[in-house]
């Protein structure tokens, strides 16, 4: 849940909001008693093992190289002519 949060807070401690945003919490900022934004941590890259993409694209479907080509082909121009 998102937590209410006034625009005079959010200026007067904006320091403690920051924390709690890195912390991972979200607010929602009133003016006037009226919602006109939304504060949401950034997700943050996360490293994946390679056990763990393997075993998602383990019963991926195959991908038919050949065919991929010919659909790419039909859609990209690729005339190395230059234009101008």
């Amino acid at each position: 849940m998102l937590r209410e949060i006034t625009q005079r807070e959010l200026r007067n401690d904006s320091g403690g909001v920051m924390r709690a945003l890195d912390a991972g919490e979200s607010f929602v900022v009133t003016r006037n008693g009226v919602a006109v934004g939304e504060l949401t941590p950034l997700r943050r890259h996360r490293m994946v093992s390679k056990d763990a993409v393997l075993s998602v694209f383990a019963h991926a479907a195959p991908i038919d190289f050949e065919r991929f080509r010919r659909d790419v082909d039909a859609l990209a121009h690729q005339d190395p002519t230059p234009r101008g």
